[in-house]
Order: structure tokens, then sequence, then C-alpha cells
């Protein structure tokens, strides 16, 4: 192991930590740590996209890893928009994920792999990561990225329609207007679902879901601009959210969403008063302390 890569990778985990900030696992900073991201990445230059300008891609001038350890986006697709994430706004879902040592996660979406080994790493050597990539050639690319985190499987399908079993958190790295009802049916009792609701431009915020008995408490975490995800997307509920989005007073930030529960089915004829969105199979209810507008 590279030592200046090795120390490099630490600054850039700390660095991280205070940008997120990362307040709720410490264990997520040991992680990005740990995790070579050139390893996901293939050979350089590389593509980076700036936070601030997203439309004046940057080559790297060489392919020295150095350039990966900073908070911005790196091109894995760059003809269909495709990229490896910004890894503090993947901190920050991950702060919120609260994976601990032993646990059970399905990742929908898992590109090459970067952020598989992250949860890997969070969940440990006892726990399970089954990571779902719809794209063939990216699954192939991940599976092999990922030999070294034996519970890691790999599984090139729908992240909607695959069976992992009962898992204790879900984490969706692509847009959708509605949970996938198998997702609900198999998390664990306190089991997290973490995902990207998105209206009809790829914007929305990052829901998290946590099972209570047959309920589920329901908060927004923030804001997110994200690939769609195949399969995931209703028109109609899509023009419906961005309602939703678009009828926020301007101010407010997007983790303030006035929401407090997820149910499955629809709205009962009773709750029209309560409900902040309505998706295929499933409602947002309003928070008691925000009337409807």
């Amino acid at each position: 192991m590279d030592p200046d890569l090795t120390t490099l990778r630490r600054w850039f985990a700390n660095d991280l930590r205070l940008r997120t900030p990362v307040v709720r696992n410490l264990s997520i900073v040991d992680a990005f740590a740990a995790v070579p991201r050139e390893r996901f990445l293939g050979p350089g230059p590389w593509q980076i996209l700036s936070f601030n300008r997203p439309d004046e891609p940057f080559t790297t001038p060489d392919a020295s890893p150095h350039w990966l350890y900073h908070d911005a986006l790196v091109a894995i697709d760059a003809a269909r928009g495709l990229n490896n994430g910004q890894p503090s706004f993947w901190a920050h879902n991950l702060d919120q994920l609260d994976l601990r040592r032993g646990e059970r996660v399905l990742q929908v979406g898992a590109g090459t792999g970067y952020y598989t080994a992250l949860l890997a790493e969070l969940v440990g050597a006892d726990g399970r990561v089954v990571a779902v990539e719809h794209d063939a050639g990216l699954a192939a690319r991940a599976a092999d990225n990922l030999a070294p985190w034996r519970q890691v499987r790999v599984v090139a399908g729908d992240g909607r329609t695959q069976d992992a079993g009962t898992v204790d958190a879900i984490v969706a790295f692509a847009g959708s207007t509605h949970p996938a009802p198998l997702w609900l049916d198999r998390l664990a009792e306190g089991g997290r679902l973490m995902m990207p609701l998105t209206g009809t431009d790829r914007w929305g915020f990052m829901l998290r879901a946590t099972r209570r008995g047959d309920a589920f408490d329901a908060v927004s975490i923030g804001g997110v601009g994200i690939f769609p995800c195949i399969g995931g997307r209703d028109e109609d509920a899509a023009l419906r959210l961005q309602q939703a989005l678009d009828g926020m007073p301007a101010r407010l930030p997007l983790r303030q969403i006035p929401i407090r529960a997820l149910h499955r089915g629809s709205p009962p004829p009773d709750a029209a008063g309560r409900v902040w969105y309505a998706g295929p199979d499933f409602w947002l209810e309003r928070s008691s302390a925000t009337p409807a507008p």
C-alpha cells in the first residue's frame, strides 16, 4: 500500500468530516479513509465536475490518484451524465442512515461500486451488502472492483424487484417517484429506507423512512439532483411531486419538508388535509404542525 495515498485518503476523510459534517457516525470517516477511490474509476486522466460549475468539466492533466481525493464529482459515463457522486453528499446521507456492524443492506444502483465498498466497511465483515446495478457492464465492473469485500454480493438486474430477503437498510442511488413495494415489505423492524424522491427535472429530496411495526416514520434529510431510477418513474406522480416541491416556501431548506409519516396504499377520504404527496401505492403525511395550504 502506498503510504502517501494512505495519508491522502485520511486527509480526504477528515476534510469530509468537517465539510459534510459527519456528526452521528464517525465510522464513516474511517470508511472513506480505507476505500481507494481510484480502484473504482478506471485509469486516468479523469473528467472532474466541480460542484460550483458542473457544466464546465475539467480533465485532470495526468493519471495521479491525488486528483480523486477532493469533494468533486468524477464522470463514469460522461455521455449519459453518469458520475461517481459527490462524496460530501453521500457522507451526509450515510451519516443519517445510522448503519451498525453486522447489519444487512440492499443498495439500489451500485454503479462501479465505490459507495458499495463504503457500505461494506460500515457493516463490517459480519454484515451483508447486496448491491444491484441495472447496467450489466457497470455491474461487471463493480463485481471486479469489490472482490476484496467478501460481505458484498453484486447483482446485475432491477433493484426495485430484487429480493434480498429481510434487510436493515435500503439505499437507493437513483431517483424515483415512489418506493418499490418490495422495499417496504423487506425492511426489518427499525429498518431504514433512504431514497431520492424526484419530480420532473431530476431534482427533489432524500427521503428517510424508518419502520415502526406496520407504520413508517418519514423525514427529508435534504435536497438532491440525481440520475433517474429505471422502473421507478410515474409521469403523473412526478407532476404531483413537482407541484408539492414548487409549493414549498422559497427560503425553506428541503430538509424541512413538512412530512412525518409514510403510509402504504392510497390516502383514505378523511386524510385529504394531511396529504403532502401521494404517489403510486403510498403517500406522505404532512406534519401536524404545518397546516395544508
